[in-house]
């Protein structure tokens, strides 16, 4: 490692309590209580004690957040995952040697463990009055915060990590100098804790499927490619749980569920990243209406457990999950914004022209379905704001999902948009073999090798359909864009821990 100055100097300190005999880095820790155990052990004894009730005593751990010498005096906060709390560091308990040794040897961002009497200070604060302390962890490189600072009795940390780009990088640096950042992977996991207690209290399973597949499919994505050597085998990284959880259904699990990561070799922006954490549920004898149902329910219910509410602000916009949603047909929406009647031009050429009277540039060559796609993304979506399920979709772009009853052109799908983003989106599923299968050469046919819509052919699939597929509705959803909702964050990149960014070197 290249150290610089503050770390050389933190480098020497290292070496001086090695020369001293303390262990900057120990093995053992003895700490007995979290940092918020200790508050509540403290202001449960306030609220019982008597005259003959033992001072409670704890040994906590945590990192150094503050700093006041004040001679035979020291007072210093530290803080753990679950909260912090002020030391006070006396020479009559620990003696001079030790009081010197905090004060001139220890750091910010420096691990510690002390042992002492709970008390509160003569401000009212609750403080470990300390007996002993043990160095834990000795920080090589200073946080990048400047200081934490004492103002009308409230600690006011100055914290220097705001540009975006250094803390999705240095993550672990974020998450140390701003609580905040802290909070979001906080709600993140109840969100995901919250989708698993709806669903499981429903009779879903939660299970399990491959990563590696040796043939992709379930949605419209490019994939990663990777390389089996023993088995001397092409493999992918899944960009859809679908056709494996429906394999489950024809095996007679009915209703099952996976939460987990997905791949997709695609742009980035402020809504994608390369991998991202779906949810995917299906649920037989259900059809895509029961599905809205149960969407708006599962969302309330997480919105009910995190925030007590069902009110949120995003992106400056107050938003209501109240139920029902607003439902909207999709081919009237087109209609509404464009005034082109979709329905009206079976054929791409057609649409293509209507298009270019409109004004809205498609571009030459590019099939029906991904054009109607198109005047989604660009017009519809950033319009619907408050929940929104818009629903019966083109066969085009819809690959396995259920004709609408006497309209073959039209499948039975819904998509919901909350804040201008897409949430989820939702079939009744298809259950027909020979009707997959064609549907399955169609998008062969219509649609280029490297194109994203294209959809191979999976015969595996078609095999466990030819068993017996019970009539059912899946769903699929973003996780991450539901924590973006739920923590008003404008980018993909804030709530998942660690983004994938370009190289350092070429972002500058």
């Amino acid at each position: 490692m290249e150290l610089n100055d503050l770390q050389k100097i933190r480098l020497e300190k290292i070496e001086r309590l090695r020369q001293q005999g303390v262990d900057p880095y120990p093995t053992r820790t003895e700490v007995s209580h979290s940092i918020a155990e200790a508050l509540a052990l403290f202001i449960e004894f306030e609220k019982t004690k008597t005259e003959s009730s033992p001072t409670p005593l704890a040994c906590v751990g945590g990192r150094i957040r503050s700093k006041r010498p004040m001679g035979k005096l020291a007072f210093s906060h530290i803080e753990d995952g679950s909260g912090r709390i002020q030391l006070m560091l006396r020479v009559n308990e620990l003696g001079q040697e030790k009081v010197d040794l905090f004060n001139d040897l220890l750091d910010l961002g420096d691990f510690i463990q002390a042992s002492g009497d709970l008390m509160r200070s003569r401000t009212g604060e609750v403080t470990l009055l300390v007996k002993d302390y043990k160095l834990l962890s000795k920080a090589l490189t200073p946080l990048p915060a400047a200081k934490d600072e004492e103002v009308d009795g409230q600690v006011v940390r100055h914290a220097s990590l705001t540009d975006p780009e250094t803390r999705f990088r240095e993550r672990y640096a974020d998450l140390a100098v701003n609580p905040e950042i802290r909070e979001i992977f906080q709600t993140r996991g109840k969100v995901v804790r919250a989708l698993r207690e709806f669903l499981d209290s429903r009779g879903f399973l939660e299970v399990e499927t491959p990563i590696l597949q040796p043939l992709y499919g379930g949605a419209a994505a490019k994939p990663f490619t990777t390389h089996h050597n023993q088995l001397k085998q092409d493999l992918y990284l899944r960009i859809s749980f679908e056709l494996y959880l429906k394999r489950l259904l024809v095996g007679g699990l009915d209703r099952v569920y996976e939460i987990g990561r997905d791949f997709r070799n695609e742009g980035v922006s402020f809504k994608h990243n390369p991998e991202f954490t779906q949810l995917e549920f299906y649920m037989a004898y259900a059809d895509y209406l029961k599905i809205m149902e149960i969407t708006e329910q599962m969302i309330t219910f997480v919105c009910d457990q995190l925030l007590g509410k069902r009110q949120v602000v995003f992106n400056g916009q107050e938003i209501s999950f109240e139920i029902p949603w607003k439902r909207l047909e999709l081919h009237q929406a087109i209609l509404d914004k464009t005034k082109i009647d979709i329905t009206q031009f079976p054929e791409e050429k057609g649409l293509f022209d209507a298009m270019q009277k409109a004004g809205l540039n498609p571009k030459e060559g590019t099939p029906r379905g991904k054009l109607i796609d198109t005047i989604i993304g660009d017009l519809i979506e950033p319009n619907l704001i408050q929940p929104t399920f818009l629903y019966n979709y083109p066969r085009d772009i819809s690959p396995l999902a259920k004709n609408i009853p006497g309209n073959a052109g039209m499948v039975e799908r819904f998509e919901g948009f909350v804040g201008g983003i897409e949430l989820c989106n939702a079939f009744t599923e298809l259950n027909d073999p020979l009707e997959q299968e064609k549907r399955f050469l169609e998008m062969g046919r219509d649609y280029k090798s490297e194109d994203e819509e294209r959809h191979p052919m999976d015969e595996d699939y078609l095999k466990a359909m030819a068993y017996g597929m019970p009539p059912n509705g899946g769903f699929g959803m973003g996780v991450d864009r539901l924590t973006m909702l739920l923590t008003n964050k404008h980018s993909i990149r804030e709530v998942i821990l660690f983004p994938h960014l370009r190289k350092e070197e070429e972002e500058k």
